[in-house]
């Protein structure tokens, strides 16, 4: 067994599911590419004077962040609905659905390769940075609608620039909600509930959930029910908002989740390091017990103005996150030579002020500011052996205790200008500029353009240029002492270790899109992007927290394809992308690292571990309105991956095999008595494949994606 890290794996797919791509919420399950952001809508069953003004400030809400010129891609919660697993599956298995983005172990998706670089926003307002790996903070629950903002984008977005999932919440209104009972293959069972309503000009949502199956974190070897991999999790979601008058709104959201984790076992292994504790030499693999805890809590508070000329939102928000690993102290020293248990915690909260405001009809300026301060600390207990010179065990286990903190402050600033130059040709162009100060101070400026032309009705082209500057992920930067190890059988190969920079980008992107008539839309997107100090993240230890570090040079570029179908009953589509991303020198961490794969890198450049040539998508849905079957809706849709790096004759110089997987489903609504039942498939072919194999740059542990599964629901209208 070539570490205990090689063991460990990712989030659940059981219910993996998808949606199709919304243009805007004029046509919410139109499945198509949009340029601009379009305005979250409103529901609007109940006539009043309620729902209009609601529905004006969302709108007014959107136009203060327009994707004016990058690549969108939208889903909204009727589609959510209408594909396998519904709002039972994890966000992330959503927006694997979208156009370029690649599955990878625990929970993570890649978009346009990028390692992680996204961004959540809620409502608008920024949702900070947490912990968790594999935990899943955000329900599909509490969504009515989000977009995948990507390309070269603006210049309100800033710091994490792959990509931007912004989620715009359920509000109420219907004075109703749903109880459901989910669950089915690997011991799921998933109860929820979720209820909106409004009284007065107060309007308010509220949902919760509980799961627990065995297959929360993915397979090590392939098996259909990994051993010791149980999992129970909880979230809960509340939502209110209170108009004031036509022009101003005030809001409040928050959100809960509590996660544990059982680490899943090898089967039939023996250690092989010669270690031994208290006279004791073998361990059987199955018998390892290593836990995991995550827990994440989030709020946030906005007040809307907006008369007409100008729009303004101005927001406070918070997250606290932590998580806690514990170890199986004998058997990972006997596999490992080394033990930890592990606590992190990590409070952020901040202030965003952005403002729209209309000069005439040709110009429409944009400004804002986000300033935020994130304090992390974290407490270490390491169980090694004292070595001699050769490497050989001297005595009993010792514990060594570590344990630290560090503040981050961020400072940003923005401006940009949205000219009409015609009535067809829009000019967006402006600049930001950010300020990271933590472990280094670091800063730039950021210019932008976009130029977006519709030279004829329904194409749209758009071509444009973004600086990025991000910085490494403050809460995942180790502050254990590597020194403190040395003479120990935890000694890393060298005691190298420069923090970790920000990366700064030169990205380009150009695309176009084709309404074609009859439902059908077409678009084609491609990207380059040049990198200076690129950020990548590793898992170097048994706890499940991933280390970031730097490539000095990085280049990633790719193209993206979407055709999508909506038309009566039907909702398809199927996505394309190609990409090719690589990194040269790794600057910082260098302690993580074999001394022979940091030479060979120093002077050439080698394929990203999350690398994926070729990475596809594609669903169906049809929507029986009349005859016996009224009520009915059949769904299916596929992920296809032609392989992650492994390790080749060049550090991740191989790639995994392609595979595919199909999910199917079928639901039926009986109108009277509000009942709706679904059945759905997952991995219909059971294929058995793997996402990781254990090896590449930065990766340890083995990850299978999941077998085939049966999954039932039925919800209750309350």
């Amino acid at each position: 067994m070539r570490s205990r890290i090689a063991v460990l794996g990712a989030a659940s797919l059981s219910a993996l599911s998808s949606g199709a791509l919304a243009q805007s919420t004029d046509t919410p399950a139109s499945p198509a590419v949009t340029q601009t952001t379009a305005a979250p809508a409103a529901t609007s069953d109940q006539p009043g004077d309620i729902v209009v003004r609601a529905r004006r400030l969302n709108e007014a809400r959107a136009s203060i962040q327009p994707s004016l010129g990058a690549t969108s891609y939208g889903i909204d919660n009727a589609t959510i609905q209408a594909l396998p697993g519904g709002d039972n599956q994890q966000l992330n298995q959503i927006v694997l659905q979208l156009p370029g983005v690649v599955q990878d172990g625990f929970g993570q998706f890649h978009v346009r390769d990028d390692h992680n670089g996204l961004q959540y926003r809620i409502n608008g307002t920024i949702l900070p940075e947490g912990i968790a790996v594999f935990g899943q903070t955000l329900s599909p629950r509490l969504i009515d609608n989000f977009n995948l903002l990507t390309g070269a984008l603006p210049a309100q977005y800033g710091l994490r620039t792959a990509g931007i999932i912004d989620i715009s919440t359920k509000s109420g209104f219907a004075n109703g909600g749903q109880i459901s009972l989910y669950g089915g293959s690997h011991g799921w069972i998933e109860p929820s509930i979720n209820y909106g309503g409004s009284t007065g000009s107060t309007n308010y949502f509220v949902s919760g959930n509980f799961r627990r199956n065995t297959l929360g974190i993915e397979s090590v070897d392939g098996r259909s029910n990994p051993i010791h991999d149980t999992t129970n999790q909880g979230q809960a979601f509340v939502y209110v908002d209170h108009i004031i008058d036509d022009d101003n709104r005030i809001s409040a959201l928050g959100g809960y989740s509590d996660q544990r984790f059982e680490i899943p076992n090898p089967s039939g292994q023996h250690p092989d390091l010669g270690y031994s504790v208290g006279g004791q030499t073998d361990f059987l693999s199955d018998d390892l017990d290593e836990r995991q805890h995550e827990r994440t809590a989030f709020g946030q508070l906005s007040f809307l103005h907006h008369d007409g000329t100008l729009t303004l939102q101005a927001s406070l928000f918070a997250r606290y996150s932590s998580l806690d690993y514990l170890p199986d102290v004998t058997g990972e020293l006997m596999f490992n030579g080394q033990a930890q248990a592990a606590v992190k915690h990590d409070f952020a909260v901040g202030t965003q002020i952005e403002a729209a405001y209309h000069v005439g009809t040709a110009h429409t300026l944009r400004a804002g500011v986000v300033v935020s301060r994130d304090r992390s600390t974290s407490r270490t207990e390491t169980h090694v052996f004292n070595v001699d010179g050769n490497g050989e065990q001297i005595g009993e286990p010792i514990t060594l205790l570590d344990s630290g903190g560090a503040t981050e402050w961020t400072y940003s600033a923005y401006l940009q200008d949205e000219w009409k130059l015609l009535p067809r040709l829009t000019f967006n162009f402006g600049g930001r500029f950010d300020l990271y100060d933590a472990y280094r101070r670091e800063h730039q400026f950021s210019p932008r353009a976009n130029l977006v032309w519709q030279p004829a009705s329904g194409t749209t082209i758009h071509i444009g240029y973004a600086r990025y500057f991000s910085p490494p992920p403050f809460e995942l930067v180790a502050s254990t002492s590597v020194a403190r190890l040395v003479g120990t059988s935890a000694a890393a190969a060298s005691l190298t270790n420069t923090t970790p920079l920000a990366e700064r980008q030169n990205y380009y992107d150009v695309g176009i899109q084709q309404k074609l008539g009859s439902g059908i839309s077409v678009s084609l997107d491609g990207y380059y992007r040049r990198s200076h100090n690129l950020i990548d993240e590793g898992q170097f230890g048994a706890p499940i927290v991933l280390t970031p570090f730097n490539y000095r040079l990085g280049t990633i570029k790719g193209i993206e394809a979407n055709l999508t179908y909506q038309r009566g009953p039907w909702l398809a589509y199927a996505n394309f992308a190609a990409a090719k991303a690589q990194g040269k020198d790794i600057i910082s961490s260098q302690f993580a690292f074999d001394p022979a794969d940091l030479a060979y890198i120093q002077n050439h450049y080698i394929y990203l571990d999350h690398d994926q040539t070729y990475t596809a998508s594609a669903g169906a849905s049809y929507a029986f309105k009349d005859g016996a079957l009224a009520g009915t809706k059949l769904g299916a849709d596929l992920i296809y991956g032609s392989g992650l790096r492994t390790d080749g004759a060049v550090p991740n110089g191989g790639k995994l095999p392609a595979y595919a997987q199909l999910n199917l489903s079928v639901s039926h609504k009986f109108a009277k008595p509000g009942i709706e039942v679904r059945f759905d498939v997952t991995n219909a072919t059971d294929h058995k494949y793997e996402i990781r194999d254990g090896s590449g740059i930065g990766v340890g542990a083995p990850q299978y994606g999941p077998r085939r599964g049966f999954f039932v629901g039925v919800t209750k209208d309350i």
